[in-house]
């Protein structure tokens, strides 16, 4: 078991980490310095990879995006929502495959419901991040 230890990490890469929804690019956390780095899926370096491998307690994979998460995000924000018509335009767009850029082209039109989604959705994106580093045993200076 890896022993719990406070790392320096720019939270803005870790945030851009989380939010990744490239299957074909992969972000990890190097436990030792803090950095947030990607590489393409198909990077073609075997040392690169055998490093990885040989170190895996080093370098955490950093989960991709979780589309789950995000439409149970978007449902309690929907819920939450005062103006009628405006709830059920969001419900009717919520049922479509693509749910999340269409609740931002018709929020664009809503600015205090589009900051207020924003902030419900960045809170949880760093409730999701911090968890993850607690259970690598991760504490970030406060």
């Amino acid at each position: 078991m890896q022993a719990m230890r406070n790392l320096e990490i720019v939270w803005e890469d870790l945030m851009e980490a989380f939010e990744n929804t490239d299957p074909d690019m992969i972000f990890y956390l190097d436990r030792e310095t803090g950095e947030v780095f990607s590489v393409p899926s198909d990077y073609d370096d075997d040392a690169f990879w055998t490093e990885v491998e040989i170190q895996e307690e080093r370098y955490l994979e950093i989960p991709h995006y979780d589309y789950g998460q995000e439409r149970q995000l978007v449902h309690t924000f929907i819920q939450g929502i005062a103006n009628p018509s405006l709830k059920s335009l969001l419900v009717r767009a919520f049922v479509g495959a693509h749910a999340h850029g269409r609740l931002g082209e018709i929020l664009s039109f809503y600015p205090e419901e589009l900051e207020r989604y924003q902030a419900v959705r960045e809170d949880a994106l760093n409730t999701r991040a911090a968890h993850w580093l607690e259970e690598h045993d991760i504490y970030p200076p406060a």
